[in-house]
């Protein structure tokens, strides 16, 4: 039986970790597959403030553990299978059967982008691949790029890249996007993008010493194979918010990201919070989901103290 328990790790989580165990809550961390989050799948971390020089992503992600700990929090690993919040206190079961109590629950479950499944992407991810200009579009600059996607996402990843970038290739394996209208246009306009449209993805390539070389597709109208040559590998087709686990108790939205009270973390459920990607659509960087877990922990510092209104619902149904 625990005070609070926090699913998932990555920035906000962990955040969420050192500021409850400072108020001596102790909280437990259950960590999932990738402890740390997508963060330490990223190499060099150049805009989290406090590193003027920059930071591995994975050894960002251990000094938030380890600062953690020092306050007192409890670590598991485990896949959060299954969870009751029907009645408190709230019940997690974990694969391998473990189960877990507690009179709070913070969710930070993040949100996984969404791959293609090729050969050669999984393994250039933070060599050459990326699913994040914001994070990695520095480092390309001068070079080429290739975009791939067709939606909103991809319009708006493509435009930020061309600040850095020689020139941006936007590939799509339709010829139709699925972008807005406006979206669309603004980067029609952009004497930067090129287009390389109705060509399905094969392979991302690489030379001979293992960097990243292009993007190898199969031209739909011709049913040949071209290489798009890029020097970075840009994956704009969405991302995946981990909230399955949760069958539905939780309100999220139609993309299946948890709807928080507005200014606040608190979900529909009293004394269940929500913070990082999995309840933000629209930054998903590490500083505003280390932000967010500041929130959680200190919204359930004071549910636990009795502070909060309790009905919640209510305001997230009007």
């Amino acid at each position: 039986m625990y005070k609070s328990i926090i699913i998932g790790t990555g920035p906000s989580g962990l955040t969420a970790a050192i500021y409850l165990a400072r108020a001596n809550l102790k909280p437990l961390v259950i960590e999932g597959v990738q402890p740390g989050g997508q963060l330490t799948t990223t190499t060099e971390v150049e805009n989290f403030p406090g590193f003027p020089e920059g930071i591995l992503g994975p050894d960002l992600m251990d000094n938030m553990r380890k600062q953690a700990e020092r306050f007192g929090a409890e670590f598991t690993s485990g896949w959060v299978e299954e969870v009751d919040f029907s009645k408190r206190p709230f019940t997690l079961k974990v694969d391998g059967g473990q189960t877990y109590q507690a009179e709070t629950v913070i969710i930070s479950t993040g949100a996984s982008a969404r791959y293609l499944g090729i050969p050669g992407e999984q393994e250039n991810v933070g060599r050459g691949v990326s699913t994040c200009a914001t994070c990695d579009g520095f480092f390309f600059r001068g070079k080429k790029i290739a975009v791939v996607g067709g939606g909103d996402s991809a319009m708006e990843e493509a435009g930020f890249l061309t600040r850095f970038a020689s020139d941006v290739t936007l590939v799509h394996r339709r010829e139709e996007l699925r972008a807005s209208k406006i979206m669309q246009d603004r980067v029609r306009s952009n004497e930067k993008v090129k287009w390389a449209l109705n060509r399905l993805p094969l392979s991302v390539a690489t030379d001979e010493s293992g960097a990243v070389k292009g993007l190898m597709v199969r031209n739909n109208a011709t049913n040949q194979e071209e290489l798009v040559e890029a020097d970075g590998v840009f994956i704009a087709i969405g991302h995946t918010p981990n909230t399955a686990f949760l069958g539905g108790q939780v309100k999220t939205d139609a993309n299946g990201y948890i709807v928080v009270k507005p200014g606040t973390t608190q979900t529909n459920v009293p004394g269940v919070f929500a913070c990082g990607d999995v309840q933000d659509t629209r930054y998903r960087q590490a500083i505003t989901a280390a932000g967010s877990g500041c929130m959680a922990a200190m919204d359930c510092e004071k549910y636990l103290e009795g502070e909060m209104i309790h009905d919640w619902s209510v305001m997230l149904d009007s």
